[in-house]
């Protein structure tokens, strides 16, 4: 297995574990602050969005493996997922903790990137060879 095949499935699985432990940490450790300050919501959404990218960035390094002639497009996915969960999940958590606003602005980058990603991965998946 290659490292553009292993490193989207090693990313997806950290990103996956800590989606688990965050979202049970909200729910659990942080329940009381969250609820206290409105922003349940939002620690809710970026567990829940990193668990969904999670899962892309697993199945973007399935298709490599099965599919290598489409990792040309799966390189640029696996980045824009990575980081742009980093950026969504990691500043909408980030926010729903400290309450610093300014957050709020730089979370629809990470979106984007994540949108970045999936338009790679349907175009990664439309070339490849049967």
């Amino acid at each position: 297995m290659s490292i553009v095949e292993r490193l989207p499935i090693i990313a997806g699985a950290i990103i996956g574990g800590l989606s688990v432990a965050g979202g049970a940490f909200g729910a659990h450790g942080l329940k009381a602050v969250l609820e206290a300050s409105g922003q349940a919501a939002n620690w809710e959404t970026a567990a829940r969005y990193a668990m969904y990218h999670a899962l892309a960035l697993v199945a973007v390094g399935l298709l490599a493996a099965v599919r290598p002639a489409s990792s040309s497009l799966l390189t640029p996915a696996t980045w824009c997922f990575v980081v742009g969960t980093a950026i969504f999940s990691g500043c909408l958590a980030t926010l729903a903790v400290t309450g610093i606003r300014i957050l709020g602005a730089i979370v629809p980058i990470g979106g984007v990137l994540l949108i970045a990603g999936w338009a790679l991965l349907a175009l990664a998946a439309s070339r490849a060879e049967p």
